[in-house]
């Protein structure tokens, strides 16, 4: 029988995107509506993509099976 491998968490996977140097890029949150609320340095600052930088990355890239 064939060892079982890892799945990859498809949650995960549909939110968070890997670049070419094995970084973690997200979309942030708050950008769905209600953007004339919204100063126009929230608006940049919610449209530019965040990069993860922490221990907790780790468990991220392993749930997407990198």
């Amino acid at each position: 029988m064939p060892k079982q491998k890892q799945k990859t968490h498809k949650g995960i996977a549909k939110r968070i995107k890997l670049t070419a140097k094995k970084k973690l890029k997200y979309g942030k949150p708050g950008a769905g509506h209600l953007m004339s609320v919204k100063n126009a340095k929230r608006r940049r600052r919610i449209g530019t993509p965040g990069i993860l930088r922490s221990r907790f990355a780790l468990k991220i890239k392993r749930a997407l099976d990198v």
